[in-house]
Order: structure tokens, then sequence, then C-alpha cells
């Protein structure tokens, strides 16, 4: 019986339960879109996912990241300006920080997937129940980079 069991659907399954529970939409909507893929012919398309999903999600995510700009909302001025306070140099010094440190978390994932268990599932611990957003383990693999000597 047991060796029929299939540990990764039960993840998700649990990853989904925790969504819904915590009232996730992220975790809700990956681990449920993972589960249909995983129950029917598109799980042919793994192997994609794994290639192209993280830099897919990268480009959404500037996107949306962007749009303020593109729309207008965010003025010419405004972006001017903020080389002009103390608090928007802080921010552009944070952001130069953040994006290095996701680098470096791309670059210890590709070199040591043993670490990808541990930083996913404190992402979306941290996503489900600390109302998180999954962009956590590029920067936690960076920090963990820190710890680990990585380079």
């Amino acid at each position: 019986m047991f060796a029929q069991l299939d540990v990764n659907l039960i993840v998700l399954l649990v990853l989904l339960a925790c969504g819904i529970l915590s009232q996730n939409a992220a975790v809700t909507i990956a681990s449920g879109v993972l589960i249909i893929f995983k129950l029917t012919p598109l799980n042919q398309f793994f192997p994609y996912l794994q290639q192209y999903g993280l830099h897919i999600g990268i480009i959404i995510l500037t996107i949306g990241v962007l749009t303020p700009i593109a729309s207008g909302k965010l003025s010419g001025d405004s972006i001017l300006k903020s080389f002009l306070s103390f608090n928007s140099i802080l921010a552009i010094a944070v952001g130069l920080l953040v994006a290095w440190l996701g680098g470096r978390g791309v670059k210890l994932m590709s070199n040591q997937p043993d670490v990808v268990a541990g930083l996913l599932i404190g992402t979306v611990a941290g996503v489900a129940f600390l109302r998180g957003v999954p962009v956590g383990p590029l920067i936690a693999a960076g920090i963990l980079s820190l710890f680990i000597g990585h380079s």
C-alpha cells in the first residue's frame, strides 16, 4: 500500500490545504495548478516549468513592479526625486542589496540543489502563515549563500 503512496502529491495537497486555511491565494493557486499538472497529461510539461518557470515568474513580477511607471501612476518627477531624499536613496540601496542577494540565490539553488527543499518549505510556510510573498526562495538562498560561503 505505501509503495503506491505518492509523497509529492501528498505534500502538494497539504500545501493546498495550508493555502486554503490561511486564505493565501498564491499558495492555493500554485499548489492547485501543480496538482492538476501532476494528475493529468499536462505532467509532460514539468521539465519546461522547472527550466523556465522561475524566469517567467521573475519577468511577470518585474512587469508588475514596472507597471506604475508605464501607466504614468509614478511620474517622471517622482522618479527623479527618488535620488534626492534619504529614504529614497536608502530604498535604492536596499533594492540593490536584494537584487544582489537574489542573484546569489539563483546561483546557489542551481549549484546546490540539496538546499532547495528547505528553502521551499521555509518560503511556503512564510507565505501561508506569515502572509509573506513567494519571492522568498531567491532572497533566502542569497542570504544562505552568505552564511555557507558560496559565491
